[in-house]
């Protein structure tokens, strides 16, 4: 598949080229767009298409969507697509929420039965209150945004199409959204993603894209994928060529011998450290807006919190310290072998870190139907700011059978306010101690037996 654009020096003569078919006016110099793309996408996989700037990445979407034609070759869709190219593009300002939502339910296929089911599950999801029922034009830039997501992620897509459109809305909204695009690849729904986000590349996606000038140079693994796409984009000129090359390559199936990497250019002088950071405390504010709740098999959590070893009940906690993540559990029906669970994830809803109070197969003793536990697990918070989310689990063995008793995704939100500068842009910051680079006199190193390295 191709496509291509002329681009002229004047309007004029872009009419005339127009009108005499090509006959009359200066000729126009001919970018293309997209140059021999050839992709097979399995229905139900996610697909994250990574580029930089103009390498044709929005343009491949669009003739997905049909809102464009290709030059040369097909395109062949099964299933009804949702969009996510521009929020809102389909909205009239003039028009309220409710009927904004109506016309592009009917847009997309969707009757005016199912509209009035699926209503509510957009009203909820967007959480824009009362603002429904108003002209669109009166909405802030997020709530637009927010009615926009929750329109096109709810009118039960086969392909879901997403155009750097996940940063909406605060954080717990931006939980939510990649709470639901999870709910939607366990569904089946098939996604193209776009986006300049190596980390929700490789967090929501399970194989990726790099187009370059039009052309696909590379496809595979996610984490595969963004590496070369971070080699290309950070290497130095006089390495540029080289390196397209090398990836080029390796796109083709070819063996590279010695590849050599390329790094990012090296960090400025550690700032000193910032003045004591506020301690932590509890914000009512921070709460988790896509909170599940799984069926009880034999128990009930009743209440996630984290406190500190004082027993201060907080949300908004510090790096380096210890806290404590309870939870209660009442139990339904008599149990055996029974193990409790945290799990802390991002908001993207990476995993990110977990505990158990005991390995599989073991746990406690009987356990009555009746009975109340209080869970306790201490974690020494090594995350790097951020928003952050907890579930809670327990798992046991209940007439006999192992089962999961209770679970609750997303049961609690907690943040880690920016303090100063961090030392990397991961989710956790492994430093211990104070890290040290040795230089040797003459600008010369030793032999690796030598060298100093200390952490």
């Amino acid at each position: 598949m191709s496509k291509h654009y002329l681009v002229f020096d004047t309007p004029r003569d872009r009419f005339l080229h127009a009108v005499s078919r090509g006959r009359l006016g200066r000729s126009a110099s001919r970018i293309e767009a997209l140059a021999g793309i050839d992709m097979d996408v399995p229905r139900g996989s996610t697909v994250g298409i990574v580029g930089s700037n103009g390498a044709g990445k929005s343009t491949l979407l669009q003739i997905v969507c049909g809102t464009l034609q290709p030059d040369g070759g097909t395109v062949e869709v099964n299933g009804r697509i949702s969009a996510l190219l521009e929020l809102g593009a389909s909205f009239n300002p003039e028009f309220t929420g409710r009927e904004n939502v109506r016309i592009s339910s009917l847009l997309v296929g969707i009757d005016t039965v199912r509209q009035k089911q699926k209503f509510a599950e957009i009203l909820a999801f967007a959480d824009i209150g009362d603002f429904i029922d108003r002209p669109v034009k009166t909405y802030s830039s997020g709530m637009f945004a927010r009615l926009a997501f929750a329109v096109a992620i709810n009118v039960d897509p086969d392909i879901l199409i997403i155009d750097e459109a996940l940063a909406v809305g605060d954080e717990a909204f931006q939980r939510k959204c990649f709470a639901r695009l999870d709910h939607l690849k366990s569904s089946g729904v098939t996604i193209l993603f776009v986006s300049h986000s190596a980390r929700a590349v490789q967090e929501l996606c399970d194989h990726a894209v790099f187009l370059y000038k039009g052309e696909c140079i590379l496809s595979g693994h996610p984490k595969d994928v963004i590496t070369q796409y971070q080699r290309l984009i950070y290497a130095a000129p006089a390495d540029h060529a080289g390196v397209l090359d090398t990836i080029r390559r390796m796109g083709r199936g070819e063996a590279v011998p010695g590849e050599r990497a390329v790094g990012a250019q090296t960090p400025g002088k550690a700032q000193k450290r910032a003045a004591e950071p506020p301690r932590e405390y509890f914000d009512p504010g921070l709460i988790s807006k896509s909170t599940e709740y799984y069926v009880s098999r034999g128990a009930v959590i009743e209440d996630v919190w984290i406190e500190t070893r004082g027993g201060r009940k907080v949300n908004v906690i510090r790096g380096g310290e210890e806290y404590l993540f309870r939870y209660r559990v009442a139990f339904l029906q008599d149990a055996s072998k029974v193990r409790f669970a945290m799990t802390i994830k991002s908001i993207n809803g990476l995993g990110i870190g977990a505990q158990w109070t005991a390995p599989r197969g073991e746990g406690t003793g009987d356990v009555a139907a009746g009975s109340v536990a209080t869970v306790t697990l201490p974690f020494l918070c090594r995350l790097n700011p951020g928003t952050y989310f907890c579930n809670a689990g327990l798992e046991g063995q209940v007439d006999g059978e192992p089962v999961i008793m209770h679970r609750i995704i997303d049961g609690l939100m907690f943040r880690i306010d920016k303090v100063g500068k961090t030392r990397t842009d991961y989710h956790t910051d492994l430093t211990c101690g104070s890290p040290d680079v040795t230089f040797m006199s003459g600008g010369k190193l030793e032999p690796q037996s030598r060298r100093t390295h200390r952490t």
